[in-house]
């Protein structure tokens, strides 16, 4: 699933093709696409035509276009396969494509959600006072975010009594970290993923946020993480920081610090990459 990098490489991308253009029709080829809107496609279809986007904005993975003049907008959720492609009108249809969006202008492109596990989808919502869809205001911060509290992470972090890895990957605590960045993060930080909370100290909790934004902003200048065709940017092309990653995936091989063999866990539905050197488990 895409995390903050490959979702803020698609905002970027919406923030120059898209914005500032007022919708002229909506298609939705799969009701699945719109589930998350209760009142139905066609109601979808229907409210936002006419409507002006505005600059898309981004929390942590989620993604919304806010429509001008209103307190709406159009949340979308990526979800494992999902894409947001601006492509000209003769463009052939994508084989899994789900919504089209055309617009009142002659620029000749339009913008396509294309799905091919049909998990994500494109739906519209009231904000909030500061502009958030209201189905995403308890979402806390990105450590990417200029108002990312460092120190009222730390005191939630000591609070929580949780593991470091599931405190990364908790939304209401901090947004934007999925497993791939929370691993490379503690790699870089020399973090086992099972350590308590309550034992970090303020400067362990700045040096690992620290890592995280390094991380983050890293695999960003390269658009972001890409294992397969299904994350691209709005052009249709993939990022390259798989290339650069130095713990996720590389099960076997030499860490790249001192060698030791990398391990793999099982862990939460998903797995876990660590040094078993450089990462120590905690005691007990």
């Amino acid at each position: 699933m895409p995390e903050l990098p490959e979702v803020e490489v698609v905002r970027r991308g919406l923030e120059r093709w898209v914005a500032q253009r007022t919708v002229s029709d909506t298609e939705v080829l799969h009701p699945r696409a719109v589930r998350r809107h209760v009142a139905g496609a066609d109601d979808f279809a229907h409210r936002l035509k006419g409507h002006r986007i505005g600059t898309p904005s981004r929390r942590g993975k989620y993604l919304w276009l806010p429509l001008e003049e209103t307190h709406q907008a159009v949340l979308a959720h990526l979800g494992m396969s999902g894409q947001l492609l601006v492509q000209q009108h003769e463009f052939p249809d994508e084989k899994h494509l789900r919504i089209r969006v055309r617009f009142a202008d002659t620029l000749g492109t339009e913008l396509r959600f294309v799905d091919q596990r049909t998990f994500g989808g494109l739906s519209l919502h009231d904000t909030t006072p500061d502009g958030l869809p209201d189905v995403i205001a308890h979402i806390a911060r990105d450590p990417l975010d200029p108002l990312f509290d460092d120190e009222l992470f730390h005191q939630a972090l000591r609070r929580k009594r949780t593991t470091i890895k599931r405190a990364l990957l908790d939304q209401s605590l901090i947004s934007g970290v999925g497993n791939i960045y929370a691993d490379e993060a503690l790699w870089r930080a020399r973090v086992h993923y099972e350590r308590p909370t309550a034992t970090f100290t303020r400067p362990r909790t700045a040096e690992l946020l620290g890592h995280a934004r390094d991380v983050m902003t890293a695999a960003l200048d390269v658009g972001g993480t890409s294992f397969d065709s299904l994350y691209v940017n709005v052009n249709g092309e993939s990022g390259y920081f798989d290339r650069s990653l130095d713990a996720y995936g590389r099960e076997g091989l030499p860490c790249r610090r001192c060698g030791t063999p990398m391990k793999r866990q099982a862990w939460m539905n998903r797995s876990s990459y660590f040094c078993p050197k450089c990462q120590k488990p905690p005691r007990g």
